[in-house]
């Protein structure tokens, strides 16, 4: 019987924004794989219900703690507690992020700053301490949130900020990768267009907005609930093995044309 180089059994997988959405996705498919999760969120009550649920659907060893990703020693915090309850962290998705929309010319300055350290300045806190653990063991995988917007912009939309924080992550990602290749340590990004979300549920059920991605998406609709989890298994996993400084769009075609 051959190997399943997407097996995580015994793997340690560190979820971020893992109270709601895409974290819980992710999170789920990385324990049906086999990791142990590790979710961390701003709201316990919230993580306390992923972590019964994954348990009680998976088996795995889940350890849910309170972090704000915009605070450097609530991240310092948390990473020790995690390494403690665990002993290592071996996989990364740096998954929290928000989104402001406004014209460029009106956007306040809480709102640009909102957006860029929750999206762009957190993922480094988070991949610097994680990697100063996996730097430790001379391995891990980190998966960090680019977007479409990481390499394209979209009309009418007045997302400035977003589209400077994910550009930052994929420049980012690069980064980092080059760095840290010489201890193990893989760190790739995936680009999705858009999926149903919290962040994305006041446009998807708008009628104009679901044009525009018919328009501009060649498959011609947003993502379905599921479909990012390959692209995440697979830099988590073994298939990677070669694989660093990349950033994989699912996106249904809208960056091939």
């Amino acid at each position: 019987m051959g190997t399943n180089i997407f097996d995580l059994t015994g793997k340690v997988a560190l979820v971020t924004g893992a109270s709601s959405g895409l974290g819980v996705q992710f999170a789920k498919a990385l324990a049906n794989q086999g990791a142990n999760i590790a979710i961390v969120a701003r709201r316990l009550e919230k993580l306390e219900a992923v972590k019964a649920e994954i348990e009680s659907e998976y088996g795995v060893d889940v350890f849910a703690t309170t972090c704000d990703v915009l605070d450097v020693e609530n991240i310092k915090k948390a990473v020790g507690e995690i390494k403690d309850h665990f002993g290592r962290i071996d996989i990364l998705i740096n998954n929290a992020g928000t989104a402001r929309v406004a014209p460029a010319e009106e956007q306040s300055d809480d709102d640009w700053k909102a957006v860029i350290d929750t999206n762009l300045n957190a993922v480094y806190y988070v991949a610097r301490e994680v990697g100063k653990v996996m730097k430790e063991q001379n391995y891990g995988k980190i998966v960090n949130l680019g977007s479409l917007h990481s390499a394209v912009s979209i009309t009418g939309m007045g997302i400035s900020a977003y589209c400077a924080s994910k550009g930052g992550v994929m420049l980012l990602t690069k980064e980092l990768a080059a760095e840290w290749a010489q201890y193990g340590i893989y760190v790739n990004a995936i680009g999705p267009a858009y999926f149903p979300s919290e962040m994305t549920s006041g446009v998807m059920g708008d009628e104009k907005f679901l044009g525009l991605i018919k328009a501009s998406c060649p498959m011609g609709r947003p993502g379905k609930e599921g479909e990012l989890n390959g692209a995440v298994i697979y830099f988590a996993s073994d298939a990677s093995s070669y694989t660093t400084g990349q950033i994989l769009w699912i996106d249904g075609g809208w960056t091939a044309v």
